[in-house]
């Protein structure tokens, strides 16, 4: 019988949007996956991240959606595959994953890709900035758990690389995907979380939930520093 850390991610699995939406654990796209295996992989490394954590876990951090640099390809929310590779600079392969370096599942012959993205992966700034925000502040980083209130890559018609702003729709039906991952969070640790909301729209479904979480603003345009401050604040509150 699967456990319901396993059910959680099935029902990820299931989740089948529109045809702007892609689904890291469910899907294929031919042109930009390495291996048929690819959603196989991002399924295992998500597992093998949450099981590490979810036992331990004192912080839940919340962004907007999946990206095309981030999870689309890691299958990790606001984690990307420089970092689960070995290129990136701060972040290592054993603070992502307890078995080490992780699979690349981005093909690496996309027309678009500069050299560095074709060696390397993609490299995600807020990525950047999150974990490091971790590490500055002496967080373990199996201590915290990285999620989108809308846990998918929404992106513009017929352009897979980009990203796009989630529908209300969108946000609303991640938010219970939210809601499912803290039931978890309760069963395997207790309701102890300090739970941070990145951006507005994940404050936003979060506060329309009852769930009670720190605002932060988000990393990108210029708030890094502001993020970082504010995050700093609301583990120390």
């Amino acid at each position: 019988m699967k456990d319901s850390i396993s059910r959680f991610i099935d029902k990820l699995v299931a989740y089948e949007g529109s045809d702007t939406v892609f689904n890291p654990w469910r899907d294929y796209d031919p042109v930009l996956d390495v291996s048929q295996a690819a959603p196989q992989w991002r399924r295992e490394q998500l597992e093998s991240y949450l099981r590490a954590r979810l036992k331990q876990s004192r912080y839940l951090i919340v962004a907007e959606a999946v990206g095309y640099q981030g999870g689309r390809f890691s299958g990790i929310a606001i984690t990307c595959e420089r970092m689960l590779l070995g290129f990136h600079n701060e972040v290592k392969p054993p603070m992502i994953l307890p078995d080490g370096i992780g699979k690349r599942t981005s093909r690496a012959s996309p027309l678009s890709l500069n050299n560095k993205q074709r060696l390397e992966g993609f490299n995600e700034p807020t990525d950047t900035v999150v974990w490091s925000a971790l590490l500055e502040n002496n967080i373990s980083t199996y201590d915290a758990i990285l999620w989108n209130i809308f846990p998918f890559h929404p992106h513009v018609a017929n352009q897979p690389l980009t990203n796009r702003t989630p529908t209300e729709t969108e946000i609303v039906t991640g938010g219970q995907f939210t809601k499912d991952l803290m039931a978890l969070l309760e069963e395997y640790n207790g309701d102890r979380q300090i739970i941070c909301a990145v951006g507005r729209k994940s404050a936003d479904i979060l506060a329309r939930q009852g769930i009670a979480a720190h605002a932060l603003r988000h990393p990108a345009n210029g708030g890094a520093k502001q993020y970082r401050e504010q995050f700093k604040a609301a583990i120390e509150c």
